[in-house]
């Protein structure tokens, strides 16, 4: 009885450690020259679990519903990007990133919301909607 427990736990857990999301500062600062477009970023990798689908798309349809006169004006922007593409390493370089990662740019400010996405966007997404909206409009202020 004890294997079989053990047979569905390890089951249940391994879509949560396939994806190995990039630990990293919340806040750090980059080279980047300043600026007042905020540049929403998700790197991932084409293998993709279902936390990091819906991670993607929480966030997204976050600043859609948060922020449409700037997503309009351009003033806000989300890419996807696939870490596995060779075009995506230069920026990936740039923005120090090698694993799954949503990152919030504004000039040289870089906000990380990985950690926050994998612990909130599934299960409770509304939270993850308040900690979005508390990152961008700190970055909007400044």
């Amino acid at each position: 009885m004890k294997t079989y427990r053990l047979i569905i736990a390890l089951l249940l857990m391994a879509p949560f450690i396939a994806c190995t999301a990039q630990p990293s500062k919340k806040e750090v600062k980059s080279s980047a020259s300043n600026s007042d477009k905020i540049e929403a970023y998700y790197f991932h990798f084409t293998a993709r679990c279902t936390t990091c689908k819906t991670i993607e798309a929480k966030a997204k349809e976050s600043l859609e519903t948060l922020y449409p006169n700037q997503i309009k004006q351009g003033l806000i922007t989300f890419q996807s990007i696939n870490l596995d593409e060779a075009s995506s390493k230069p920026l990936a370089e740039k923005l120090g990133v090698s694993g799954q990662t949503l990152l919030l740019v504004k000039g040289d400010q870089k906000i990380n919301l990985t950690n926050e996405g994998f612990m909130y966007a599934v299960v409770k997404p509304e939270k993850f909607k308040e900690i979005i909206n508390e990152k961008v409009d700190g970055l909007l202020i400044k």
